[in-house]
């Protein structure tokens, strides 16, 4: 087991990295790591069969942390709770967090089933979209420029571990998504064929668009189909990551009618 370095001075450089990472949205581009603050998305990421470069405690939480955990890095450090919660972005600071060396990730898989997120603004929505896409069998999400930064400490956290099992493209444009080769689904609540009657094409990529402005006209116009998700209640639109989950969801199923592989939860 590493023994812990113990630091006790807010000046320390590493702390102020630390600050940053957990609350600059894009500093992780900079610095090439990422902030992973938490029980669940420390253990998330050693599920996934990853090791963080620096695991952080907090003292108390360290006398009790168990052996995975203690295990988990080759450095490691702990810190007085007060300074832990100056790091935090979160309301009651965790006891534990990792810190990540962001894998390198090139360019978009051709033939991958995929999300394309067209200028998705709000951080929860983003991550709840990638949380559903890791479940339904979608293997890589694509950011097109003007969407929230997918490696965000807020995006993270509502992400809950789903970025670990994913391949993630950022500051794509629409001329990037020819390479991709699979037909392009556009919700709409407007227009095109209802979800529920039509067969979706696996893989695929679904483009789902900005919370106010929809799917732009340069990406309605590239996309194979358009669909809209039935809503007898009579609601005007649903939340992107509402319609999200019913979309991705559609496809899995329709995947498994198929002929298409069981997930290990029987899906």
């Amino acid at each position: 087991m590493t023994t812990p370095t113990a630091i006790t001075s807010r000046d320390n450089p590493l702390l102020k990295r630390l600050r940053l990472l957990a609350q600059d949205s894009t500093a992780y581009r900079k610095q090439g790591q990422v902030w992973l603050e938490g029980d669940h998305l420390c253990r998330a990421l050693l599920a996934r069969g990853y090791r963080p470069a620096i695991a952080v405690f907090t003292e108390t939480h360290w006398a009790e942390a168990p052996h995975d955990l203690r295990d988990a890095a080759d450095h490691i450090v702990t810190v007085p709770v007060a300074l832990m919660a100056g790091i935090s972005g979160l309301e009651s600071p965790a006891g534990v967090g990792f810190v990540w060396d962001l894998p390198a990730s090139g360019g978009l898989d051709p033939g991958m089933a995929s999300v394309v997120l067209d200028r998705l603004q709000d951080a929860g929505n983003v991550g709840s979209i990638l949380r559903s896409a890791a479940a339904f069998g979608f293997g890589q999400v694509l950011a097109l420029k003007g969407t929230a930064a997918l490696w965000s400490p807020k995006v993270v956290r509502a992400g809950m571990g789903a970025h670990f099992g994913l391949k993630l493209v950022e500051g794509l444009s629409t001329d990037d998504l020819a390479a991709l080769g699979v037909p392009l689904i556009v919700t709409s609540s407007h227009q095109g064929e209802w979800l529920h009657r039509g067969a979706l094409p696996w893989p695929c990529a679904w483009v789902l668009g900005h919370e106010g402005q929809g799917v732009s006209a340069v990406l309605e116009t590239m996309a194979d189909r358009a669909v809209r998700i039935a809503q007898p209640g009579g609601e005007e639109s649903l939340n992107v990551a509402a319609a999200a989950a019913i979309c991705l969801h559609a496809s899995a199923v329709g995947r498994v009618a198929g002929g298409g592989l069981l997930s290990s939860a029987g899906l």
